[in-house]
């Protein structure tokens, strides 16, 4: 997996900058979608194809699933090395 392509795409790189600054959030596709501005559906969408990615951990439910932040440390330590190049480049 290319994590700078992944990130690249904007709304991956919401969701992974929340988690990222909120690593012990837990919360719904529709609390997510509130905090990084876009819509759920979308939201959903990525929330999916990240824990797919094992980028987010998925918590099933009885009526809703919750999402979490990765707990694998070498992993954390990527997506913050690929957060700062990219906030890097934006700037310029």
């Amino acid at each position: 997996m290319d994590l700078n392509k992944v990130l690249k795409e904007p709304i991956y790189f919401k969701i992974i900058s929340f988690f990222h600054e909120n690593p012990m959030s837990i919360d719904t596709p529709r609390g997510v979608a509130a905090w990084v501005g876009e819509d759920r559906q979308n939201v959903n969408k990525a929330l999916l194809e990240l824990s797919k990615l094992k980028l987010l951990t998925a918590h099933a439910g009885t009526s809703t699933r919750g999402y979490s932040y990765t707990r694998d440390t070498k992993m954390i330590k990527s997506i913050e090395k690929s957060l700062k190049q990219l906030k890097k480049e934006e700037a310029k």
